[in-house]
């Protein structure tokens, strides 16, 4: 896994339960798609299913 910086309100924020969240930018920044179910992963993953549900967005 590659080790870069990572920036709170760009990376990441808090919820309200103080657990840590990624951003959608953050998940692109990465490269991959950990299939974990993250609430804002731009891959379009959807765990309930184990499958990648095609997503409209351009992942760049």
């Amino acid at each position: 896994m590659a080790h870069f910086d990572i920036k709170e309100h760009e990376d990441f924020y808090y919820n309200e339960q103080g657990y840590k969240v990624f951003t959608e930018k953050f998940h692109l920044k990465r490269g991959y798609c950990c299939k974990s179910g993250c609430r804002h992963c731009p891959y379009g993953y959807d765990k309930k299913t184990d499958t990648f549900i095609k997503n409209d967005k351009k992942i760049k």
